[in-house]
Protein backbone atom coordinates (compact mmCIF):
# COMPACT_ATOMS: atom_id res chain seq x y z
CA UNK A 1 0.00 0.00 0.00
CA UNK A 2 2.90 2.27 1.19
CA UNK A 3 4.62 1.59 -2.64
CA UNK A 4 1.49 1.77 -4.11
CA UNK A 5 0.20 5.39 -3.07
CA UNK A 6 4.14 6.41 -2.76
CA UNK A 7 3.71 7.05 1.27
CA UNK A 8 6.39 8.09 3.29
CA UNK A 9 8.31 5.27 4.68
CA UNK A 10 10.08 6.07 7.97
CA UNK A 11 11.86 3.53 10.58
CA UNK A 12 12.97 3.74 13.95
CA UNK A 13 14.95 2.25 16.77
CA UNK A 14 14.04 2.49 20.27
CA UNK A 15 17.51 2.18 23.20
CA UNK A 16 17.06 -0.13 26.06
CA UNK A 17 13.31 -1.23 24.94
CA UNK A 18 13.30 -4.15 27.98
CA UNK A 19 14.64 -1.52 30.66
CA UNK A 20 11.54 0.49 29.84
CA UNK A 21 8.42 -1.75 31.00
CA UNK A 22 6.61 -1.47 34.24
CA UNK A 23 6.22 -4.47 36.33
CA UNK A 24 3.34 -4.64 37.71
CA UNK A 25 4.30 -7.31 40.96
CA UNK A 26 7.20 -7.57 43.06
CA UNK A 27 9.89 -8.56 42.31
CA UNK A 28 13.21 -9.06 43.98
CA UNK A 29 16.97 -9.83 42.93
CA UNK A 30 20.49 -10.35 44.31
CA UNK A 31 23.08 -7.50 44.14
CA UNK A 32 24.95 -7.80 40.96
CA UNK A 33 28.67 -8.31 41.05
CA UNK A 34 30.21 -4.99 42.36
CA UNK A 35 27.15 -3.55 44.74
CA UNK A 36 27.73 -3.52 48.12
CA UNK A 37 24.71 -3.56 50.23
CA UNK A 38 25.13 -2.70 54.61
CA UNK A 39 23.44 -6.65 54.75
CA UNK A 40 24.56 -9.45 53.11
CA UNK A 41 20.72 -10.79 53.46
CA UNK A 42 19.73 -7.26 51.70
CA UNK A 43 18.28 -7.75 48.09
CA UNK A 44 17.33 -5.29 45.54
CA UNK A 45 13.62 -4.73 44.66
CA UNK A 46 13.46 -3.82 40.91
CA UNK A 47 11.27 -0.91 39.92
CA UNK A 48 12.09 -1.73 36.10
CA UNK A 49 12.04 -5.01 33.98
CA UNK A 50 15.28 -5.86 32.72
CA UNK A 51 16.94 -7.90 30.48
CA UNK A 52 16.65 -11.62 31.19
CA UNK A 53 14.15 -11.25 33.48
CA UNK A 54 11.72 -14.60 33.97
CA UNK A 55 8.91 -12.08 34.36
CA UNK A 56 8.36 -11.46 30.30
CA UNK A 57 10.58 -8.31 29.99
CA UNK A 58 8.91 -8.46 26.50
CA UNK A 59 5.69 -8.80 27.05
CA UNK A 60 6.26 -5.40 29.76
CA UNK A 61 7.40 -3.96 27.20
CA UNK A 62 5.05 -4.22 24.38
CA UNK A 63 2.36 -3.63 26.88
CA UNK A 64 3.86 -0.04 27.84
CA UNK A 65 4.55 0.35 23.63
CA UNK A 66 1.27 -0.09 23.09
CA UNK A 67 -0.39 2.34 25.62
CA UNK A 68 1.65 5.03 24.33
CA UNK A 69 0.81 4.53 20.78
CA UNK A 70 -3.41 3.92 21.83
CA UNK A 71 -3.12 7.50 23.54
CA UNK A 72 -1.88 9.02 20.03
CA UNK A 73 -5.44 7.98 19.33
CA UNK A 74 -4.17 4.68 16.89
CA UNK A 75 -6.26 1.42 17.09
CA UNK A 76 -4.91 -1.70 17.36
CA UNK A 77 -5.18 -4.48 14.11
CA UNK A 78 -7.27 -7.46 15.60
CA UNK A 79 -5.59 -9.22 12.34
CA UNK A 80 -2.10 -8.36 13.42
CA UNK A 81 -1.73 -6.92 17.12
CA UNK A 82 1.81 -5.35 15.87
CA UNK A 83 0.03 -3.05 13.82
CA UNK A 84 -1.91 0.05 14.40
CA UNK A 85 -3.90 2.46 12.45
CA UNK A 86 -4.79 6.06 12.34
CA UNK A 87 -7.52 7.31 9.62
CA UNK A 88 -9.11 10.74 9.23
CA UNK A 89 -11.12 12.07 6.01
CA UNK A 90 -7.71 12.76 3.91
CA UNK A 91 -4.78 11.56 6.35
CA UNK A 92 -3.56 7.69 7.23
CA UNK A 93 -0.55 7.00 9.19
CA UNK A 94 0.47 3.18 9.97
CA UNK A 95 3.12 2.50 12.44
CA UNK A 96 4.18 -1.53 12.76
CA UNK A 97 5.97 -2.96 15.42
CA UNK A 98 8.43 -5.47 15.61
CA UNK A 99 10.14 -5.14 19.22
CA UNK A 100 12.60 -2.65 19.37
CA UNK A 101 11.72 -1.74 15.32
CA UNK A 102 9.26 0.45 14.37
CA UNK A 103 8.45 1.18 10.84
CA UNK A 104 6.13 4.30 10.14
CA UNK A 105 3.88 5.20 7.26
CA UNK A 106 1.27 6.98 5.43
CA UNK A 107 0.78 10.32 3.40
CA UNK A 108 1.10 12.95 6.41
CA UNK A 109 4.48 13.82 7.19
CA UNK A 110 3.45 16.14 10.21
CA UNK A 111 1.67 13.28 11.67
CA UNK A 112 4.48 10.78 11.62
CA UNK A 113 7.15 13.48 13.28
CA UNK A 114 4.51 14.02 16.22
CA UNK A 115 4.50 10.20 16.53
CA UNK A 116 8.35 10.21 16.60
CA UNK A 117 8.39 13.30 19.09
CA UNK A 118 6.26 11.37 21.44
CA UNK A 119 7.81 8.42 21.54
CA UNK A 120 11.07 10.34 22.23
CA UNK A 121 9.58 12.37 25.26
CA UNK A 122 8.53 8.75 26.81
CA UNK A 123 11.54 6.30 25.47
CA UNK A 124 14.94 7.21 23.81
CA UNK A 125 14.27 6.90 20.24
CA UNK A 126 16.85 7.01 17.41
CA UNK A 127 15.13 8.66 14.11
CA UNK A 128 16.59 6.74 11.52
CA UNK A 129 14.71 8.67 8.70
CA UNK A 130 13.23 7.07 5.77
CA UNK A 131 13.40 3.30 5.74
CA UNK A 132 16.70 1.88 4.03
CA UNK A 133 17.53 -1.92 6.36
CA UNK A 134 14.84 -3.52 8.27
CA UNK A 135 14.71 -7.05 9.37
CA UNK A 136 17.36 -8.23 7.44
CA UNK A 137 15.90 -6.35 3.92
CA UNK A 138 17.61 -3.44 2.36
CA UNK A 139 14.74 -0.98 0.79
CA UNK A 140 15.64 1.20 -1.60
CA UNK A 141 13.57 3.90 -3.55
CA UNK A 142 13.02 4.06 -7.10
CA UNK A 143 10.76 5.03 -10.31
CA UNK A 144 9.12 2.43 -10.50
CA UNK A 145 8.36 1.66 -6.27
CA UNK A 146 10.27 0.31 -3.26
CA UNK A 147 13.38 -2.44 -4.33
CA UNK A 148 13.58 -5.11 -1.66
CA UNK A 149 16.73 -7.29 -1.45
CA UNK A 150 18.60 -9.06 0.91
CA UNK A 151 22.37 -8.72 0.40
CA UNK A 152 24.08 -7.98 3.09
CA UNK A 153 21.93 -10.80 5.02
CA UNK A 154 23.72 -13.37 2.23
CA UNK A 155 27.33 -12.19 2.82
CA UNK A 156 26.40 -12.26 6.71
CA UNK A 157 25.31 -15.45 6.79
CA UNK A 158 28.36 -17.26 4.58
CA UNK A 159 30.45 -15.05 6.32
CA UNK A 160 29.47 -16.45 9.99
CA UNK A 161 28.93 -19.92 8.41
CA UNK A 162 32.86 -19.17 7.64
CA UNK A 163 32.19 -20.40 3.38
CA UNK A 164 33.15 -16.95 1.91
CA UNK A 165 35.67 -18.70 0.26
CA UNK A 166 33.88 -21.63 -0.58
CA UNK A 167 32.73 -22.18 -4.51
CA UNK A 168 29.68 -22.84 -5.98
CA UNK A 169 28.62 -26.49 -7.11
CA UNK A 170 26.27 -27.69 -8.76
CA UNK A 171 25.15 -30.79 -6.05
CA UNK A 172 26.12 -28.83 -2.92
CA UNK A 173 25.25 -31.69 -0.42
CA UNK A 174 26.24 -35.30 -0.01
CA UNK A 175 23.30 -37.57 1.78
CA UNK A 176 26.58 -39.89 3.03
CA UNK A 177 28.46 -37.22 5.37
CA UNK A 178 27.47 -37.21 8.34
CA UNK A 179 27.65 -33.81 9.93
CA UNK A 180 30.22 -33.22 12.76
CA UNK A 181 28.58 -29.78 13.78
CA UNK A 182 26.39 -28.27 16.75
CA UNK A 183 23.01 -29.31 16.18
CA UNK A 184 21.60 -26.00 17.59
CA UNK A 185 23.62 -24.05 15.26
CA UNK A 186 22.66 -25.77 12.01
CA UNK A 187 19.05 -25.42 12.50
CA UNK A 188 19.91 -21.42 13.32
CA UNK A 189 21.57 -21.96 10.02
CA UNK A 190 18.47 -23.60 8.04
CA UNK A 191 16.07 -20.96 10.21
CA UNK A 192 18.52 -18.09 8.53
CA UNK A 193 17.75 -19.83 5.14
CA UNK A 194 14.15 -19.95 5.09
CA UNK A 195 13.78 -16.60 6.00
CA UNK A 196 16.17 -15.84 3.07
CA UNK A 197 13.28 -17.30 0.83
CA UNK A 198 10.96 -14.34 1.38
CA UNK A 199 13.06 -12.55 -1.24
CA UNK A 200 14.70 -16.22 -3.08
CA UNK A 201 12.00 -18.39 -3.40
CA UNK A 202 14.16 -20.07 -5.76
CA UNK A 203 16.40 -21.56 -3.07
CA UNK A 204 12.34 -22.96 -1.09
CA UNK A 205 13.66 -26.15 -2.50
CA UNK A 206 16.91 -26.68 -1.93
CA UNK A 207 16.34 -25.19 1.94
Amino acid sequence: MATASDWFIHQLDVDNVFLHGDLHEEIYMKPPPGLSLPHPNLVCKLNKSLYGLKQAASRNWNQKLTSEILILGYTQSYANHSLFVKKSASDITALLVYVNDVVLTGNNIVEINAVKAHLHSIFHIQDLGPIKYFLGLEVSRSLDGLVLNQRKYCLDLISETEMLGCKPAPTPSNPSIKLLLDPSSFRCMIGRLLYLTNIRPDISFVV
